[in-house]
């Protein structure tokens, strides 16, 4: 079974956290809130107690997500172990994926090099590698990014594709296609 790291900086988006781990353990894929610290508070002073405490590695992961928000993309990208954990990711072709300003901390990385990508509005502005493209997700390889709070389902429901699970099932339970897929 696949193994998720969701990992949360202070300052995290919360809708864009919380939904895909939501999403995963509806959908029976291990995931865990692996954060900086023992508790993490969100952008919108949410605060959530992680399931782990970031050490440096996250090799028993076979994905790794990185929510948005500020300042905790910021804190994503300055973060030199999980920047390492990334390129290592990239390395041996094991599933990324960012959402919103999160993209920021895989351009970091390097890991957006003559990549398509997507995220918040703007946020391309500070990304020098890859291609821009205002869609809800955008693949690239092993590389999965989307665009903001909105796309958040959109987002989870796609990584429970690529992670294997049935993610129509979720959709239609969740009303999802009631209301987005007319």
């Amino acid at each position: 079974m696949p193994k998720v790291a969701v990992i949360l900086a202070n300052g995290f988006e919360e809708i864009e956290a919380l939904t895909v781990v939501d999403v995963l353990r509806r959908a029976n894929i291990t995931c865990h809130m692996v954060g900086f610290d023992a508790q993490i508070t969100g952008s919108h002073d949410i605060q959530v107690q992680t399931d782990r405490v970031f050490d440096g590695d996250l090799s028993e992961y076979d994905m790794i997500v990185l929510p948005g928000g500020m300042p905790g993309s910021v804190h994503l990208r300055d973060n030199e172990q999980l920047s390492a954990e990334l390129q290592k990711f990239e390395k041996i072709g094991k599933k990324v994926a960012a959402i919103c300003a999160a993209p920021i901390a895989l351009n970091q990385a390097g890991l957006l090099e003559g990549r398509n990508y997507t995220c918040y509005d703007g946020v391309q502005e500070q990304i020098s590698n890859g291609h821009y493209h205002k869609e809800t997700v955008v693949v690239d390889g092993n590389v999965i990014t989307s665009r903001g709070p909105a796309t958040a389902l959109a987002f989870a429901y796609h990584l429970v594709e690529t992670l294997g699970g049935d993610a129509k099932a979720l959709r239609d339970g969740m009303l999802y296609t009631d209301v987005f897929e007319k």
